[in-house]
């Protein structure tokens, strides 16, 4: 069996696993305790999320996932779900947001903000991802983004685009996604946040990116930081036209 040979079966053979756990996917688990996380009264000022505004109204969900990062005129700034959410849980319920930026991942008000980040994102399930750069910020945010997926830096000399700006790359068994066109931008961004069947855990999108930083050797990006909402608006707007697939499954 040749190389190529090899590695087209082990994609076909990962491909297949993923479809027979798709109908199962352990994400639901999180969605159902994101959905009850939402309407429970909590924080300081004991009141739900229901009435968190992430773009499209006040507890409006629906499609709002395919439509961010986008501008918020209140905090005027460009926001992805994560750090909108800090924003919510502040205003609406007194929970101050360095609270969530300095509990460790998965663990906490992380944890927490994992569920509701699943239950948010399941309602924009099959949607088209249709992420806006008309303001000027978020323009801006889309050029910074771009910035930092093509910056080289630390002791490996890598950036996002060593792994992700071409077709037909690998490492180990997983495919890497071109992120810079539409289809392959679609097929990353529009798949996470997604359960990892290989970790046993549920991954948001800052957690995968902080992830890949690591992976690079370079320091960890700060909780709900401008840099992670910039690298979002970058593969959200390379996305555009494509399909919600979340919450996504991955090895």
């Amino acid at each position: 069996m040749t190389p190529f040979s090899f590695a087209q079966t082990t994609t076909d053979e990962i491909a297949k696993y993923r479809a027979m756990l798709a109908d199962d996917n352990p994400a639901e688990l999180y969605e159902a305790a994101g959905e009850e996380l939402w309407k429970k009264p909590s924080g300081p000022k004991k009141s739900t999320l229901e009435r968190c505004n992430l773009g499209l109204g006040p507890g409006v969900l629906k499609g709002a996932a395919a439509q961010l990062p986008r501008y918020f005129s209140d905090t005027k700034k460009v926001q992805d779900l994560e750090s909108r959410l800090m924003t919510c849980m502040y205003v609406l319920q007194g929970v101050p947001e360095k609270e969530i930026v300095n509990a460790p991942m998965q663990e906490g008000l992380k944890k927490d903000m994992d569920a509701i980040v699943a239950y948010v994102v399941a309602q924009s399930k099959g949607m088209l991802i249709h992420v806006s750069t008309k303001h000027p910020k978020e323009m801006e945010s889309y050029d910074l983004g771009k910035k930092a997926f093509f910056y080289r830096a630390g002791p490996m000399d890598f950036a996002c685009a060593t792994c992700h700006s071409a077709d037909d790359k690998r490492i180990r068994l997983q495919d890497l996604p071109n992120l810079t066109t539409p289809t392959g931008a679609a097929a990353g961004w529009g798949t996470w946040p997604a359960y990892r069947v290989s970790s046993g855990q549920f991954w948001t999108m800052a957690m995968r990116l902080t992830d890949c930083y690591r992976q690079q050797r370079f320091p960890f990006p700060i909780y709900g930081s401008e840099v992670l909402t910039a690298l979002s608006m970058y593969m959200a707007v390379n996305a555009n036209g494509g399909t919600m697939e979340t919450p996504g499954l991955k090895r």
